[in-house]
Parts: structure tokens; C-alpha cells; sequence
């Protein structure tokens, strides 16, 4: 479950962030990630409320803003949606690169 190891990452990050900025709590983060990122939004929810128990962003809420797919076709370099990571032109049935919805990023903080 690679939901825990980037629920990790986060914690590290707001932690960073806190010692850099020199906040104390977090009450909200938002997250965008990509449909094609392979990440299990309620798998994420649930990661990121027990790796922040007794941290600074314990309680703290998890927007997560989705990024739809989309992809260009290696033939006709056509640019479409993709709801799969290994998906074909739905014009001539080449494969598909991703070209958007691989990211995870961090995007807000709200903290006190």
C-alpha cells in the first residue's frame, strides 16, 4: 500500500514546513491528485488521519482535489481524456502516453 509511504511523505512536509514558517497547527490540506496516479483516495484518508496522530496536523481535514487523465497519442498525437493508465486512441487505437493526472501535489495549507 503505497497510500501509507506518501501519507509519510506528507507528514514530513508539513512538518518542514511548519519548522520553516513557524506555524503550530494545521487544520486543512489540500492535496490534488491524478486519476492515473495509482492512489486510493479513502486508502490516503485513512493513511494520512493515523500517521498524523500526535503531530501538528492531527485532526486536520484532507481535501483531495482529483486531476482528471489525459493523454496524447504516440500515432496521431491526438490529446484526449484517459481514464486508465494504459489506455489506446479511442481514434486509431494506438496507445496512449499519460500527459496529465500522474501528479500528487501539495497545494494548501490552512494552519494557525
Amino acid at each position: 500500500m503505497h497510500e501509507l509511504s506518501l501519507a509519510e511523505n506528507l507528514c514530513q512536509i508539513i512538518e518542514d514546513q511548519a519548522k520553516q514558517h513557524g506555524f503550530t497547527r494545521v487544520r486543512k490540506v489540500v492535496l490534488a491528485v491524478g486519476a492515473l496516479s495509482c492512489v486510493e483516495p479513502q486508502a490516503l484518508e485513512f493513511c494520512f488521519a493515523e500517521v498524523t496522530a500526535q503531530t501538528l496536523a492531527q485532526g486536520a481535514s484532507l481535501e483531495i482535489v482529483p486531476i482528471p487523465g489525459r493523454g496524447r497519442c504516440l500515432r496521431c498525437l491526438r490529446e484526449q481524456a484517459m481514464a486508465e493508465l494504459y489506455a489506446l486512441c479511442a481514434a486509431c487505437h494506438s496507445p496512449l502516453e499519460a500527459v496529465a493526472g500522474l501528479e500528487i501535489q501539495l497545494k494548501e495549507l490552512i494552519v494557525e
